[in-house]
């Protein structure tokens, strides 16, 4: 089966998140449950994550010009800022709705297919979340990584749904329906918090992972020779793209050219590893 680029991940993200959306609000609709109405809410944040990840990868894969010359691939940094906060806002009205639910406690409908509903609804978004987590470790995407974690996410708050649900109408006990809402808006709240973690830091330009550095480091030893060094080694990464600055030592006596094609050698070898090189030569002290 050929790979799935992100556009194509993100766009399935999006229509299974209008149709989980529809199977859940019809499971609202019918049972009255404001844990259903909860799981609904968070579909509706679904939707808008995957449709503005979708915006920030078509941008972030554009090629880099006169304005960004490192390219666009911190946008998708946003996208991830941006579910983040989606998803504090799918939570702060989860606590509002279920705080008056909790004071006025209603009965349940139609339990049965409002639960076949919304568990339909948690099958298709587990099968897309793991589709994105593959796809955002293949592309290292944080847009398809934040998005497939929010849906995982999301199938975790069905499962704590329909558990309240069911115990609200086995035990007749109407409140257990919004106090489960409410604990799924505090799950959803750390889940917010963590992305958001991820993309600030992100956003900072962070440093490549040490074992990639590494590699780096060892694949610069090999080009290097007796004569020469490498040193002062620096990472960072953006997205999708990784970046590294070394100082090259040459002896003295060398000439430019001979120093410029070792720095062009070291700069083709380190792009076939996905790492734009830039080489700083220097004579040695």
């Amino acid at each position: 089966m050929p790979r799935l680029r992100p556009r194509q991940l993100l766009t399935l993200s999006l229509l299974a998140g209008f149709l989980t959306m529809a199977l859940k609000t019809l499971a609202w609709y019918l049972t009255d449950s404001v844990g259903f109405l909860s799981d609904a809410l968070e579909s509706l944040v679904n939707v808008t994550g995957a449709g503005f990840a979708l915006w920030m990868v078509t941008i972030a894969r554009r090629p880099a010009d006169d304005g960004h010359p490192f390219g666009h691939s911190k946008a998708e940094y946003f996208s991830a800022a941006f579910e983040g906060g989606m998803i504090f806002l799918a939570a702060l009205a989860i606590l509002f709705t279920a705080g008056e639910r909790l004071l006025n406690p209603q009965p349940i409908n139609a339990l049965g297919i409002g639960t076949l509903l919304t568990v339909l609804a948690s099958v298709i978004n587990l099968a897309v979340a793991m589709l994105l987590l593959r796809g955002g470790k293949d592309w290292h995407s944080p847009a398809l990584e934040s998005d497939g974690k929010h849906l995982l996410t999301d199938v975790w708050t069905t499962a704590g749904v329909v558990l309240g649900v069911a115990l609200a109408v086995i035990f007749e006990k109407n409140w257990l329906d919004p106090l489960v809402a409410i604990l799924v808006a505090l799950h959803i709240l750390r889940e917010g918090g963590r992305i958001l973690h991820k993309a600030i830091n992100g956003l900072m330009d962070n440093a490549l992972p040490a074992e990639r550095i590494a590699q780096i480091n060892l694949s610069l030893a090999d080009i290097g020779g007796p004569e020469v060094q490498f040193t002062n080694l620096r990472t960072r990464t953006a997205a999708t793209q990784s970046f590294a600055q070394a100082d090259l030592l040459v002896p003295g006596h060398w000439s430019v050219e001979r120093a410029h094609q070792l720095a062009d050698q070291a700069e083709q070898q380190l792009a076939s590893q996905n790492v734009q090189l830039i080489v700083h030569i220097e004579p040695y002290p």
